[in-house]
């Protein structure tokens, strides 16, 4: 058999990745279901949180199953559920039935994202042994960004033909790019790429003799505490960057007057924001130390919320907003690295899912909690100022999480140190 391209096997990751990844463009969908349906904002954005939780379900129950199969038949699975999903959330606008669009989007739709995002991940990080960073930060990009081009586009789609035929063309149109994708993606064989962990970045910082991680069991990761430590990181830097993701548009409109296509398009930035700070974020945490990188996210994003609810420049607005979701995408990329780092790469993909448990809840915590306060308040001011103390407990976190994962410590599984020559 001819032997793969590890670059063209990034190319199909992140093929697959952008498709799935059009759930962050969610927010163009919320006003026009609502004008044109009737459905409130509370029930629109409860589409959203579904899908986000099985997502994050799919991937911590079926992760066995799912490394198990192969990258290539989860793709296929993965399209055949996505873009079926999305179908069924057509029919659903069609018939004006909420629940019909929820099983679609959300449930068929969740379990979809969780199948096509998992799989990706671990096997890129195989064919890229040495720079776990940069090879997460690529498996998951396409996730990011997805919404860069679905955001305008499914606004003028809507405009033009409708909700329901908007779902129907993106159904079509992202099964046959995942389809693609998913044909050619697979594990590198015994001898394609190296294997070894040797080249492991220490979790803390850059270390000229990095250290080799001892693989550790799905069970013994639950058991330890730097895995809790990481999952409570992970859940308030997505709580915070899903809340922005689902509530974007009308908040952009609302707060500082910016038009409804003006906000699909900023939607659409922020796609690429979310792609590029996975990348670009996770890239430096190799060099700088995941830790490190953590900390940086919820400094400036606990600043950025106490400014946020101040501001009426759209541009000002719009550059806090692209920031902290380059964040929030750098979270996604920097998180599976930071697993091999602690863990090893062996259940990698098990370990993963269970991490993206966090996902689900902040799927759940962080639309509807915008959602509930904004019905209340008729404002967005109070929820930035309630995360700005989730904020101030995530930063601590990230300090403490240096002193479990120091070898000194004696709690991290090392084997023994090698240099390069």
């Amino acid at each position: 058999m001819r032997a793969k391209n590890k670059w063209l096997i990034a190319l199909s990751t992140i093929a697959i990745h952008i498709s799935i990844g059009s759930v962050y463009a969610y927010s163009v969908f919320k006003s026009p279901l609502s004008e044109q349906i009737g459905w409130d904002s509370q029930k629109v954005a409860l589409a959203f949180t579904i899908a986000i939780f099985f997502l994050g379900i799919t991937a911590a129950f079926f992760g066995k199953q799912i490394e198990k199969i192969g990258p290539r038949k989860a793709g296929i699975l993965a399209a055949v559920l996505f873009c079926g999903g999305l179908a069924i959330a057509g029919w659903g606008v069609t018939e004006g039935s909420l629940y019909g669009f929820y099983l679609g989007y959300g449930v068929i739709g969740g379990i979809g994202l969780g199948v096509g995002y998992l799989a990706p991940v671990s096997t890129l990080v195989s064919w890229f042994p040495d720079r776990r960073g940069f090879a997460t930060g690529m498996a998951v990009m396409g996730f990011g960004m997805g919404a860069f081009a679905a955001g305008p586009i499914a606004a003028k789609l809507i405009e033009s033909i409708g909700i329901a035929n908007t779902l129907f063309t993106m159904s079509v149109a992202y099964c046959m790019i995942m389809l693609a994708g998913a044909s050619y993606i697979a594990r590198p064989t015994t001898g394609t790429t190296a294997q070894t962990d040797t080249h492991a970045h220490s979790p803390g910082k850059s270390n000229k003799a990095p250290l080799v991680i001892a693989d550790i069991s799905p069970r013994e990761a639950l058991a330890s505490g730097r895995f809790w430590m990481l999952w409570t990181m992970f859940f308030i830097n997505i709580t915070c960057g899903i809340m922005l993701i689902s509530a974007a548009s009308p908040m952009a409109q609302e707060q500082v007057g910016m038009s409804a296509a003006a906000a699909a398009t900023m939607v659409g930035v922020m796609g690429l924001f979310n792609g590029l700070g996975r990348l670009g974020w996770s890239a430096l945490s190799d060099k700088l130390g995941r830790s490190n990188i953590f900390t940086l996210f919820f400094s400036v994003t606990f600043v950025a919320f106490l400014l946020l609810p101040q501001l009426s420049s759209p541009l000002l607005f719009q550059i806090f907003i692209f920031l902290i979701i380059s964040f929030y995408g750098g979270g996604f990329a920097i998180s599976p690295a930071f697993i091999g780092d602690m863990f090893g790469t062996k259940h990698l993909g098990v370990i993963l899912g269970y991490l993206l448990t966090a996902w689900s809840t902040a799927g759940i915590a962080g639309p509807m909690a915008v959602a509930f306060i904004y019905e209340r308040t008729g404002g967005y001011e109070l929820t930035f100022y309630l995360f700005a103390v989730l904020l101030i407990i995530a930063f601590g976190i990230s300090f403490l999480i240096r002193r479990a994962i120091q070898p000194t410590s004696g709690r991290l599984p090392l084997m023994k140190e090698k240099r390069h020559v």
